[in-house]
């Protein structure tokens, strides 16, 4: 989140799309009926009526897989009626910019696409630039290559015809939602955008959310109170997991994994520090070497020099362009590339794409440990039902894990604060903290390797390791350490000190943190994630700023790219409900991002501190399928024509391939319905909790299928009739909910049907029913490698016999 919670109270319009705010994200929801009850408008787009969707003014159905398409008509509407905040636009975005002429797009694909590897080479995606190195710049936003004039060509072919027959939303809708966030493009009204696993879990997850972000820019509402773009994040700590480094691609902090294409530490460096040569751009990423010394240095310890570069050489380097996200994972394991594995607090056996492959996958290793509170289908995959545990050769391991209630430590919310949690009781039975496993195993294998040697001993024992697990402890080290008595400014720090902010990081070895954005949380004032302190300035209060509540990261600033909230003089946009203001040379309210002067100053800098020109990005060439939104179809689509190009589906997109992989052809007649998946507030995730808590395994026990009762009346089925849903991959049997929460769309012409199952339920958990997720498609988001869980193929037919859900 580019905001906090509270924030979100603030806002004129809200938009929530690929979101069941109400049910997943129930705190998130309470500052939404704030917003509303202060006069806010609030619109719930989603092919599936919900909680949400009744405290709405109102909802919007749409076909599941084509947000690009409902949200690039929104863009050129905005663009078309000069609705967009124009200040706000040729000042702080790189709208201005101009595109080299070797920038094209034709027939659904940008410039550089190689067909054979499916990748695009971005040399082309770049701006011209004057005699220093500098984006040439067309204020006037007239030059037909600057941004702005190609995102108007880009998106003049979403017209609202075009976008009503492929989303399956009316004309009459599309302009409901069009003219109210539109509204926002202006200093006094501001919307902010809620998304979540609806918009990520697609094969263009990522330029969903780059829409969003287009538009926020073209409506002046980043930085703004009440604006922003603010991902739900899930309940299992997902924005904590990913601030230290959850993901394969990235080690803590946001930094790249290294590669064999950057074989030292200056090689590595070299490739991911950017450089400007634009003054008034702050270019933060160039203090990559800092962060990435102290991150060395805090895993290292004393072992790391300047001479060993850090021990950067000590890292494993993963192949460039080989997939090690965890569907390739499991895609090697099925392959039987891979011998054995750890999983912690983690279902795949029902909650990857495909289960049928991986519980395959899973029979295939030699052994696999499993942390877990409750025994799941990945804990049994080895006797689940039809499969004889005499021919399964995989030795599982189980160690009791405890639950959150018993250990101490510490959750990141969605909009980045960082909250201490105490443990309320001690572990029951043999159970520990998953923290404690780790740490324990380590230091098991390193006496191995003290003992016996290794292949490669060298990081295992050089490793900065802990003789016991301690939560307080861990938290220090994130923040970070002086490794030697330094003087910064005016101000000596000894060894041994906490860093106080990651400014003071140093990429000398003089510094430690083994995640430079949590520098600052537990400084020379302690841990600051304990703090529960309600004080606020009037002017913080006026919005809720609530700074000494918790600790944010970044340096405790609430609300990101704040220095766009204001005018390049340094005055509020909107002076109601300010951020920051430049009162009397200095700035009030939030934790500005960085302390100096405004943009007009001579030592102003630009707002968009994180980009290495400084601007926020409407034209974003980092990601790998394109620098705009573009609308493709999911990998399964009801349609056999593209009406925005000749491209079906996103050209990048990443497939597992196997013999037990399949996808159905466009259109394919014998799976005419689209499936979409969604979570229960009853069940956390995939339920291996829930479903051992009986009232919450009372309140819904069983797997369902929402259907409409058009779809219903066509398939002769009943409400509560078992029903089979099938894809290419395999089957499911599901209780029929027929109901008007989902409804028949007419797309280019035709009635399409859509259905909605939860993912939550698992053989393990007897009556329940079995993997929603045999159903849907390996394929994956080609920037995250997020899986498409959220638009497949199928058909449905009343259950012809007794089933173990009618037992």
């Amino acid at each position: 989140m580019t905001q906090h919670w509270i924030d979100i109270k603030n806002a004129d319009v809200v938009l929530i799309m690929g979101s069941n705010a109400a049910e997943h994200h129930p705190i998130s929801f309470k500052w939404v009926l704030a917003a509303k009850d202060a006069g806010a408008t609030v619109i719930h787009v989603d092919p599936k009526f919900s909680r949400t969707s009744a405290r709405c003014d109102f909802h919007v159905p749409l076909r599941s897989g084509t947000d690009i398409a409902f949200l690039g008509g929104l863009m050129k509407y905005i663009m078309d009626k000069d609705l967009y905040f124009k200040d706000y636009v040729v000042d702080y975005t790189n709208a201005s910019f101009i595109v080299s002429e070797g920038f094209s797009f034709k027939d659904g694909l940008f410039s550089g696409f190689d067909p054979v590897t499916k990748t695009y080479d971005r040399k082309t995606w770049t701006f011209d630039k004057d005699e220093n190195g500098i984006p040439k710049k067309d204020k006037t936003l007239q030059h037909p290559r600057c941004v702005f004039q190609m995102m108007k060509q880009h998106y003049s072919r979403y017209g609202i015809d075009t976008v009503s027959g492929i989303t399956g939303v009316s004309k009459e809708n599309l302009l409901k939602v069009w003219d109210a966030v539109a509204s926002t493009g202006k200093p006094t009204k501001v919307a902010t955008m809620m998304y979540a696993l609806g918009w990520t879990q697609h094969s263009v997850g990522v330029q969903n959310i780059r829409c969003a972000g287009i538009l926020q820019l073209l409506l002046g509402n980043v930085g703004m109170a009440g604006g922003g773009v603010n991902a739900m994040r899930g309940e299992p700590n997902v924005q904590g997991s990913t601030d230290h480094a959850l993901l394969y691609d990235a080690l803590p902090g946001y930094h790249s994994v290294p590669t064999t294409a950057w074989p030292t530490l200056a090689d590595y460096l070299k490739a991911n520090t950017p450089v400007t040569k634009d003054p008034k751009s702050v270019n933060w990423w160039q203090n990559r070497p800092k962060y990435v010394v102290s991150l060395l240095k805090g895993w290292f310890g004393d072992a790391a020099t300047p001479e060993n570069e850090f021990g950067y050489g000590w890292l494993p380097k993963i192949e460039p362009n080989v997939e090690y996200a965890s569907l390739f994972m499991f895609d090697k394991m099925y392959k039987g590339k891979i011998k054995g594995g750890f999983i912690y607090g983690h279902n795949p056996a029902m909650s990857m794409p495909n289960t049928h492959k991986i519980r395959k996958a899973l029979s295939n290793l030699d052994w696999l440990v499993i942390g877990e509170a409750h025994e799941t289908e990945t804990c049994a995959f080895w006797r689940q039902p039809g499969t004889d545990p005499k021919s399964v050769k995989t030795e599982v391991f189980m160690l009791p894990s405890c639950q959150r209630g018993e250990k101490d430590g510490t959750t990141s919310n969605s909009g980045r604060w960082h909250m201490w949690h105490y443990k309320g009781y001690e572990p029951a039975g043999d159970s520990k903290p998953m923290g404690w496993m780790v740490v324990e195993i380590m230091k098991g294998v390193r006496s191995l390797y003290k003992k016996e040697g290794g292949a490669f001993p060298t990081p295992i024992l050089n490793a900065d390791w802990y003789e016991q697990y301690d939560a307080d402890f861990m938290a220090k080290k994130i923040n970070g350490q002086f490794t030697r008595d330094v003087t910064i400014g005016d101000k000596q720090y000894k060894k041994g000190d906490q860093v106080p902010a990651f400014a003071m990081l140093a990429a000398d070895g003089s510094t430690t943190s083994l995640c430079w954005v949590y520098a600052g949380s537990y400084g020379p004032g302690g841990n600051l994630t304990k703090r529960r302190d309600h004080t606020q300035t009037p002017m913080q209060a006026k919005i809720g700023l609530f700074p000494n509540y918790s600790w944010a990261w970044p340096v405790n600033r609430r609300i990101i790219y704040n220095r766009a909230s204001v005018d390049v003089n340094g005055k509020p946009f909107n002076p109601a409900k300010t951020v920051i203001a430049w009162e009397e040379g200095k700035w009030i309210g939030d934790v500005p991002d960085g302390p100096a002067p405004p943009m007009a100053d001579p030592k102003g800098v630009y707002p968009f501190i994180m980009h290495t020109e400084g601007f926020g990005q409407l034209f974003g060439p980092g990601r790998v399928d394109g620098p705009l939104p573009e609308h493709y179809e999911p990998a399964e689509t009801p349609i056999t024509a593209n009406p925005f190009s000749k491209q079906m589906s996103n050209p990048c997109m990443k497939v597992a391939e196997s013999d037990i992989d399949a996808l159905a052809k466009n259109g394919d007649p014998r799976f005419p319905i689209v499936l979409t998946t969604y979570s229960l507030t009853e069940h956390w995730c995939g339920g291996g909790d829930t479903r051992n808590t009986p009232a919450l395994l009372e309140a819904e026990p069983q797997l369902y299928v929402e259907i409409s009762q058009e779809l219903a009346k066509e398939k002769g089925v009943k409400n509560g009739d078992v029903i089979i849903i099938e894809t290419l991959r395999g089957k499911v049997e599901a209780v029929a909910m027929v109901t008007v929460r989902m409804t028949p769309l007419t797309v280019q012409g035709k009635t399409l049907h859509l259905i909605g199952m939860p993912f939550c339920f698992g053989w393990t958990t007897p009556g329940c029913g079995d993997a929603t997720n045999r159903l849907t498609v390996s394929v994956a988001d080609p920037n995250t490698r997020i899986p498409e869980y959220k638009a497949c193929l199928c058909n449905v037919r009343k259950a012809d016999k007794v089933t173990e859900l009618q037992r």
